[in-house]
């Protein structure tokens, strides 16, 4: 990330919300800094959050952009317990790791790590999430602060350092098992026709030199 971006992700409220478009807050800083994407796209910082990247890029001040939404207050979700069926996926999709919870047993959220981002509302197959504003007449950064909005950065940062490792460490585990399959083939198949043992080979080699590429790209 240039130094740039890194200044205008210091303004945004990090609620990790993907209204603006891209899918965290220093993507979309990162967009800004580049010129591919208006300072008007991130509807939780409103007019003020607009005002300050105005200043820091040099640009104008225009108006929200309403395809992104409009400026409103800061929200928190809340689980109905009763019905909540603990089906995790409210959890994997959390930015902050602000809800807690097991397979099959009840969820709940903490409060202060929810950026009320709504990503946890789609994917509720129950409907048992919902938006409660917190912040009445408060809207924008007036509704924010600037503690908080570090809390929720620090919070994204390490639930993606955790997704990404988690991530990788499946990607090796799958690796070494099709290594282990290719070293011996005729015995973890139950085709013995050396032509559909060489395609299998064929396959599997073509699958891992896909993954080791895709690795390597990401490392750079």
């Amino acid at each position: 990330m240039t130094a740039l971006a890194d200044d205008i992700l210091a303004l945004l409220p990090q609620t990790q919300c993907t209204r603006c478009g891209y899918p965290d807050c220093a993507a979309y800083a990162q967009a800004i800094a580049q010129g591919a994407a208006g300072i008007n796209q991130c509807p939780p910082g409103g007019a003020q959050g607009i005002e300050a990247l105005a200043v820091l890029t040099g640009q104008p001040v225009i108006p929200l952009n309403p395809i992104h939404g409009t400026e409103g207050p800061r929200s928190v979700a809340f689980i109905d317990e009763d019905w909540c069926i603990g089906c995790t996926l409210c959890i994997k999709v959390c930015p902050t790791d602000a809800i807690m919870g097991s397979n099959k047993l009840m969820h709940t959220v903490i409060e202060a790590y929810c950026t009320g981002c709504g990503l946890c509302l789609p994917v509720c197959p129950v409907d048992c999430i919902a938006l409660e504003n917190v912040t009445p007449g408060a809207t924008g950064w007036a509704a924010w602060s600037r503690p908080q909005a570090e809390l929720a950065r620090t919070r994204y940062e390490f639930h993606d350092f955790r997704r990404q490792r988690d991530e990788d460490e499946n990607a090796k585990r799958l690796e070494e098992k099709a290594l282990l399959k290719l070293a011996d083939l005729p015995r973890h198949s139950q085709h013995t026709d050396p032509a559909i043992l060489a395609q299998k080979r064929t396959v599997i080699e073509a699958a891992l030199a896909r993954a080791r590429a895709k690795r390597d790209a990401g490392t750079r």
